[in-house]
């Protein structure tokens, strides 16, 4: 007989996703309940709580299937009426590809395109930890006019490289290879025209699978403590804000720009359907360091005519000005081979001049600092002929630029026109921060201009049925 382990779990459906399941964990020995779990593919979403999401629909077959075996092993199982119901539900996928398949042999389909789907989602966790392990490292990835092809390699089966054909619960392998070179090679001929780097974009299923993941019975969340009010300041001192998100929203809003991810997550380039202007983000970045590389181009394999780079503390305002500017497509090009002059200068800084803000020549060229001497734009001149210059402008806000809290740096041939406008928002425009005890208040300041945080909000994922 099996002996009782104190451990209840009480299964039921998910509160937002349509075929999801979540389990509610409680008992002294509830830990065992979770580890059996965690092994059969379900995932934590907060202390005692897990949630099953598959790409597949099948949830409610499984939960079914983890009762029973954590029944065998002595822990009590409860499951609610309205999730029992979903499991003795019949239905079937309309218009399924492969009509000869029985219900079983479909399940066993959508398996094994979950086990593809759970690989590639766990190998960017496994690879710098432990690549033993052996998940999906997808290369790259093509639309064949039907579905979404790839081609990848397990880190574990010697290697082995696959052919992946479909998306969701009709992924498949459909072929295999001796070496990922091989593979590559084979691949580019078959879709060179529509070959990319990476793995492909999310489907609307796997952004709802993973949406519910991070989702858990709002009765076993804590009220969230108050939130301070936020002050208006010069928008310079404001908050840096969400980078990550508004960069989603800059892509989600303009279609022109098509997100790449790199062979690791740190890194998103937004490119410009021209390919001649890129935007690197760097996520995770300290807040003094590089975090926002802007590169522009007279055609896509030509030499860069100009770059600006921002560090991880810049404001988000600041930078949801920059990137308006570049979708605005005003001033991208610039003349290379002509000195910067005064003219450029003058254009660039006149909103400052007229602003307010002090004018001085220093041994590093020429600098505007603002009224409270918080912020300021230099300007060097020796290093303005040098097209490669990484630093002829410097944007800061701080002590000083040597010791800024956050700085913008850009190369000579850097077009005025965007300067200008940096310059503007930086003379009058507000933004808003966190109160910090201690610190005059800046408002007598402001503009009466109206604030200009970014309302940045992420998008909801799609709803799905089956």
């Amino acid at each position: 007989m099996t002996a009782s382990i104190d451990a209840h779990v009480r299964l039921d459906t998910h509160p937002t996703h349509p075929s999801a399941v979540q389990a509610v964990l409680t008992g002294t020995q509830a830990h065992v309940a979770s580890t059996a779990l965690e092994a059969a593919g379900w995932s934590a979403a907060a202390t005692d709580v897990l949630v099953l999401a598959r790409i597949d629909h099948e949830e409610p077959y499984w939960a079914a299937d983890a009762a029973q075996h954590l029944t065998a092993e002595g822990i009590t199982v409860e499951i609610t009426p309205r999730l029992q119901e979903a499991i003795d539900e019949e239905w079937t996928w309309p218009n399924y590809p492969m009509p000869w398949c029985t219900r079983n042999e479909i399940r066993e389909v959508s398996d094994q395109a979950q086990k593809i789907h759970d690989d590639i989602r766990n190998g960017h966790l496994l690879i710098h930890d432990d690549i033993r392990n052996g998940h999906l490292l997808i290369h790259a990835h093509a639309h064949d006019g039907h579905t979404t092809v790839a081609v990848g390699t397990y880190l574990h089966q010697g290697g082995k490289t696959v052919y992946l054909h479909g998306e969701d619960h009709l992924r498949q392998i459909a072929d295999t290879f001796d070496s990922p070179a091989e593979a590559l090679v084979a691949f580019e001929n078959a879709h060179a025209a529509e070959m990319r780097p990476g793995p492909a974009p999310l489907t609307d299923t796997e952004r709802a699978a993973t949406a519910a993941r991070s989702v858990f019975d709002i009765t076993t969340a804590k009220p969230e403590p108050p939130r301070p009010q936020l002050e208006a300041v010069p928008i310079y001192l404001a908050d840096a804000g969400d980078h990550d998100a508004l960069l989603d929203t800059f892509l989600d809003t303009h279609g022109e720009f098509e997100k790449w991810r790199t062979w690791s997550d740190e890194t998103t380039h937004a490119i410009h359907e021209s390919q001649t202007l890129r935007i690197e983000r760097v996520h995770e970045t300290p807040a003094r360091e590089t975090a926002w590389t802007v590169a522009a181009y007279e055609t896509p394999v030509s030499d860069r005519m100009w770059h600006l780079t921002a560090s991880g503390a810049t404001p988000a305002p600041v930078l949801q000005n920059l990137l308006n500017h570049l979708a605005d497509g005003d001033g991208w090009d610039t003349v290379i081979g002509v000195p910067v002059g005064e003219r450029t200068v003058t254009t660039a800084t006149q909103p400052l001049t007229e602003a307010g803000w002090k004018h001085t020549l220093t041994g590093h060229g020429i600098r505007w600092t603002s009224p409270d001497g918080q912020a300021g734009v230099r300007f060097d001149p020796l290093t303005a002929q040098a097209p490669q210059s990484p630093a002829t402008w410097t944007i800061w806000a701080g002590p000083d630029p040597d010791r800024p809290t956050w700085a913008i740096t850009a190369s000579p041939h850097t077009p005025s026109s965007l300067l200008a406008d940096l310059s503007e928002t930086l003379a009058h425009e507000t933004g808003t921060r966190q109160p910090q005890p201690g610190r005059r208040d800046h408002r007598t300041r402001l503009a009466a201009s109206a604030p200009a945080a970014p309302a940045v909000t992420s998008g909801r994922p799609a709803s799905r049925s089956r």
